[in-house]
């Protein structure tokens, strides 16, 4: 093993890192969530990743996002993220996808290839069409609800979309993909804690999405930290 996943080994063992280094996870969303969640799966040692975002770096995004710098403001976040994937593990096998997803695209990017699928889109009818396209076609899937208009680090946890409470994001999606046939078997990130109804924004719909909460700098990471742990502890055990 390379030098760098030394104590990794010595927490997931040699058969482990093996399995970790064979596996390929897609992460569609390189934002809050999505950013954090690709840094944790290259230092967990994953060996093959594909990364999906049509985005560039806005200076909105500083406060929470891991591509984010004033010197990156401008420049699209597959391209910050894929080199700082490939600096943490130089042998990793990754394939960058920039495009925002659309319904058509998600059916035809969820493939038997991934061992994994982690969505981290913030816009409901991508996340839908992800959701569905990767329950159809049997691949494990684990999708992060809403951590916008939050603050209590405590209330996160990981659970069937049946059983989610408090999250309009999860409540919508839920809903309408009980119109689909899938009323379980999608792992969500969420939180219990209600959002804060002031801090919403309304915006024009720009690629799928007509409103937003404020956000601070920890919730979209820990959103992200838990998908991680839920995907690296599958594949560590399968």
């Amino acid at each position: 093993m390379a030098e760098w996943t030394e104590r990794a080994e010595l927490l997931f063992k040699k058969e482990g890192l093996e399995k970790l280094k064979n596996s390929h996870v897609l992460i569609v969303g390189l934002g809050g969530v999505g950013s954090f969640a690709a840094e944790f799966i290259a230092r967990a040692g994953v060996g093959s990743m594909t990364i999906v975002d049509g985005d560039t770096v806005d200076i909105t995004n500083i406060n929470r996002q891991l591509p984010a710098l004033h010197s990156t403001v401008g420049k699209t976040k597959v391209d910050i993220v894929g080199d700082r994937l490939q600096d943490i593990n130089p042998e990793l096998k990754l394939i960058r996808i920039q495009e925002f997803l659309s319904p058509e695209r998600a059916s035809e990017i969820v493939t038997d290839e991934y061992d994994y699928v982690m969505d981290c889109i913030d816009s409901v009818t991508p996340k839908l069409n992800l959701i569905i396209s990767a329950r159809r076609k049997k691949i494990k899937i684990i999708s992060n609800m809403g951590a916008g208009g939050k603050f209590d680090a405590s209330k996160v946890k990981v659970t069937d979309i049946r059983k989610t409470e408090y999250c309009p994001l999860a409540k919508t999606i839920r809903k309408r993909l009980r119109k689909e046939g899938i009323s379980r078997g999608v792992k969500v990130v969420f939180t219990t804690e209600p959002a804060d109804e002031t801090s919403l924004k309304l915006t024009d719909g720009t690629n799928f999405k007509k409103s937003f909460y404020g956000t601070n700098s920890w919730m979209p990471a820990l959103f992200g930290l838990h998908a991680a742990e839920t995907v690296v502890k599958y594949l560590l055990k399968r």
